[in-house]
């Protein structure tokens, strides 16, 4: 409002100005005479200021159609010029307008649309790094992966784009099965840009499929150290990735850094029960019994297992039944309500022929949590007191139809592996193997190590351990297995 008035008092003062001035020139003697040739003009004082105002005017004109001219003739010399950043400008414009088209076309799922915005906006840009990234999504999206690859190897020769075509041109690769060159990519785009997380998750996949183990630790380290992984994720893949090079080292025959990394694993993870158990052998070949026991007891204590039971077994192979009983305590007495402790006992009982003692152990497992081991358990129980065969019986017939019970299942595909390994056989995800049980039941029989763990050892039962008289009856059991391998084969 106070902008507007004065605006209008400032109009009114100039016309006022002018008016007064051009009142006092009219009112002024003389004038201007100017002579050319023959002719004379005279002119008032009024008429020669409007006569010189003109004149200015004209010159100023006169001045501007000359620098037209001489921009003209710039211009068409291929001079830069206000002409030539107009008509920039202009096709600038025109560019940014056909490359938001395009992306508008990508995020509407029209992959030809935008190829054909993306080739007018590099027309008018001349921006290969913009218009090419379009062009390269457009022809992934339609299906026209010779046309993608093309573009992708233009944007290598740009260090702006290399990254995003190394990308690229790896996903191609991954499609096609061919990962030998798709993990030489990953590790360049790694190189590229070591803080991309999908280019690690990648990479880190790539790697543990092909056993490089040491890259793959590289890499998690790397996750780490860009804050895509907590703390006790990174020690807990870190072991894995320990664990796995371990396995990989003593199948090269090479037991004492087989043994080191092994140590190494369980010191980073002291839960992750593969490490624990190859840990422990490790102490127990170097005759440091007692490191091998701290081992698994720590283990124990988090998750009973029956390759944890085996491998504590195998401190002292040659004990007698009641001794090891007796030994077994210190991870009996750990978790005692859990299955797993429940069964050991049992077994250990069993092995000792104190069948009471085995029936107390296991308690109302059989009947609470009936799974094939506890099942076969109490029919070893049942025969072990002379309990009648059709009682025997009428237990393993019930163990052929129960659940196996918990086994390494793959959180993310369910899939189900007897031995434990880094990587899913079925979906390749990484450290996603839980001893739990699977979700609609396994198909997968207990491995050797699952069933009466402590007396069968390594998968045969040990010379120097005597066979319970639970399960003396050898035509009783091989029944029992001959039957459960042909409901496997059925599964």
């Amino acid at each position: 409002m106070l902008w507007s008035l004065f605006k209008i008092l400032l109009f009114i003062g100039l016309i006022t100005a002018l008016s007064f001035v051009a009142g006092y020139l009219m009112e002024v003697e003389g004038g201007v005479r100017i002579s050319i040739a023959t002719q004379e003009f005279n002119l008032e004082p009024l008429q020669a200021t409007v006569v010189l105002l003109a004149l200015i005017l004209a010159i100023w004109v006169l001045l501007k159609l000359v620098g037209l001219l001489v921009a003209i003739f710039r211009f068409l010399h291929g001079d830069e010029t206000a002409i030539s950043r107009y008509l920039h400008r202009n096709r600038e414009r025109k560019g940014f307008e056909a490359l938001a088209d395009g992306l508008m076309a990508l995020a509407s799922g029209e992959p030809r649309l935008a190829m054909s915005r993306a080739s007018k906006a590099e027309k008018y840009l001349r921006r290969p790094e913009l218009t090419d990234l379009v062009a390269a999504q457009a022809a992934e999206m339609a299906g026209d992966t010779r046309k993608a690859g093309e573009v992708y190897k233009r944007l290598l020769r740009d260090d702006r784009t290399r990254f995003v075509a190394v990308r690229g041109i790896m996903k191609q690769k991954l499609a096609e099965g061919d990962t030998d060159t798709a993990l030489k990519l990953a590790a360049k785009a790694f190189a590229l840009k070591p803080s991309h997380e999908d280019t690690q998750d990648v990479l880190l996949k790539l790697q543990a499929e092909a056993h490089d183990w040491q890259g793959a630790r590289a890499t998690l380290a790397a996750k780490y150290k860009y804050g895509f992984l907590p703390r006790d994720v990174h020690k807990r893949r870190d072991a894995v990735l320990a664990l796995s090079e371990a396995k990989d080292v003593l199948d090269d025959g090479n037991s004492i850094e087989a043994r080191e990394a092994a140590i190494e694993a369980n010191r980073l993870s002291p839960d992750l029960i593969p490490a624990a158990v190859m840990a422990a052998r490790g102490y127990v070949e170097e005759g440091k019994s007692r490191y091998a026991t701290r081992v698994l007891k720590k283990a124990w204590g988090v998750q009973p297992h029956p390759d944890l039971a085996a491998a504590f077994a195998e401190i002292v192979p040659d004990e007698s039944p009641t001794d090891r009983v007796t030994r077994f305590q210190t991870l009996t007495r750990q978790q005692p309500e859990h299955p797993e402790t429940k069964m050991l006992a049992a077994e250990l009982l069993i092995a000792a022929e104190d069948f009471p003692a085995a029936r107390r152990a296991l308690g109302d497992l059989a009947s609470a949590d009936p799974t094939t081991r506890s099942l076969t358990l109490m029919a070893a129980i049942e025969r072990g007191e002379g309990g009648d065969d059709a009682v025997v019986r009428a237990w393993l017939t019930k163990a052929l139809s129960a659940s196996r019970g918990p086994q390494w299942v793959c959180e993310n595909c369910h899939n189900i592996q007897a031995p434990w390994a880094p990587v899913c056989d079925n979906c390749g995800g990484f450290d996603t193997l839980a001893w739990t049980v699977p979700p609609s039941g396994g198909t997968q029989m207990p491995g050797p190590t699952d069933m009466l763990p402590v007396l069968v050892g390594r998968g045969s039962v040990s010379a120097a351990e005597p066979v319970p008289a639970g399960i003396e009856d050898a035509e009783t059991i091989d029944a029992t297995d001959d039957a459960a391998e042909g409901e496997q084969v059925k599964n």
